[in-house]
């Protein structure tokens, strides 16, 4: 993604906002992941990111977190990587990897 979807993301546009591996673990059965995430600026975004990685394939529960671009995924199993970054990528903002 370039550094051009990252600045138009929903909250530099037209003001639609008005006011948000490593990191892996198991348990009881689930995969937790926690990625960064670049762009997201407030609960719009959030809400975005969460949508489009809730619909991928084992993904339980997805909290984002504007604030700090933390994004926790909760799946079945772990995910690929390239299904994450489509999705983020999907919702407009840029996957930057896991968070340590």
């Amino acid at each position: 993604m370039t550094s051009q979807a990252i600045t138009s993301s929903c909250c530099s546009g037209a003001g639609s906002c008005s006011g948000g591996a490593a990191g892996s673990s198991t348990e009881g059965g689930s995969v937790t992941t926690v990625y960064r995430v670049q762009g997201m600026t407030c609960g719009h975004c959030e809400g975005a990111v969460t949508a489009e990685l809730s619909a991928l394939a084992g993904v339980t529960a997805v909290k984002a977190v504007a604030a700090t671009g933390e994004v926790t995924v909760v799946s079945d199993a772990p995910l690929a990587e390239d299904a994450v970054r489509a999705a983020v990528d999907e919702a407009g903002y840029e996957l930057a990897g896991t968070a340590a």
